[in-house]
């Protein structure tokens, strides 16, 4: 199936032990030097390693990338967080006037920390990103699940509805201190008021996202005041998994813009 993207444009605190990685394995090159840096806050996930490839190809063209180490996922944290400690953390380890895409929970903590700071970032990149509140009884089985603790957590339908609601399917590895954090995740949800998000954004998206579907996506392109959107073709949730190279293209392309 050839690859098409549909675009619409709008006219009119626990120190982390691991802050960031910063992928600067491939230097810049007379032909390639960095010209932009961009900083990535990650999903759901307790490793970045599917990042590699996707990285690798935006540093060769120039890219450089700084993946920011998430408290309790991908660096080490026994606190439950709240969305409120996730944007000061974000806040902290991302300086004022970067560019920031976040991907799925990711995309929730940069959300808020623009709906807090509109003029934080010089742009944002949405990747199948969370933070769109859609009442949702798999949210409040969780939500309850997770409040009750370690009796509930063998019952296939959690991981399920735990697999549905972060793309992760590691719900017996996560620790109990991240099982609350992520109902705060999705409480806070409520709460974002997404049109005080006035940040340029470029929301890219996969046509065959199922852990948060298109019409969110279309959601968050009427809320957010300056926005573009794209919907690519055979993507899923994780687009640096299954077309890094695809991720990749689109990404320099919305840097370009």
């Amino acid at each position: 199936m050839k690859q098409m993207s549909h675009e619409v444009r709008r006219i009119e605190s626990e120190k982390p032990e691991k802050p960031t990685t910063v992928w600067n394995g491939i230097e810049g090159t007379k032909s390639t030097p960095f010209q932009e840096t961009l900083y990535i806050i990650h999903g759901w996930t307790y490793t970045v390693e599917p990042w590699t490839k996707t990285i690798e190809i935006l540093e060769r063209n120039g890219i450089k990338v700084i993946m920011l180490n998430v408290p309790g996922l991908t660096s080490p944290s026994k606190k439950v967080w709240t969305i409120d400690d996730y944007v000061l953390w974000a806040d902290k380890n991302i300086p004022n006037g970067a560019i920031a895409l976040g991907h799925s929970n990711g995309g929730r903590i940069l959300l808020n920390l623009c709906s807090e700071k509109p003029e934080k970032l010089s742009k944002l990149i949405l990747l199948d990103a969370a933070g769109v509140y859609e009442p949702s009884k798999k949210r409040d089985i969780l939500k309850t699940v997770s409040k009750l603790g370690k009796p509930l957590k063998k019952i296939p339908l959690v991981s399920k509805v735990f697999h549905k609601l972060t793309g992760s399917m590691d719900y017996e590895r996560a620790p109990e201190n991240m099982k609350k954090t992520l109902s705060n995740m999705l409480e806070s949800d409520k709460k974002l008021v997404l049109t005080k998000v006035t940040t340029p954004t470029a929301i890219i998206w996969g046509e065959e996202d199922n852990i948060t579907p298109p019409r969110q996506a279309h959601i968050l392109k009427r809320k957010l005041v300056d926005s573009t959107i794209s919907i690519y073709p055979n993507w899923n949730h994780a687009p640096y998994i299954s077309d890094p190279d695809g991720l990749a293209k689109a990404i320099m392309k919305e840097l370009k813009k």
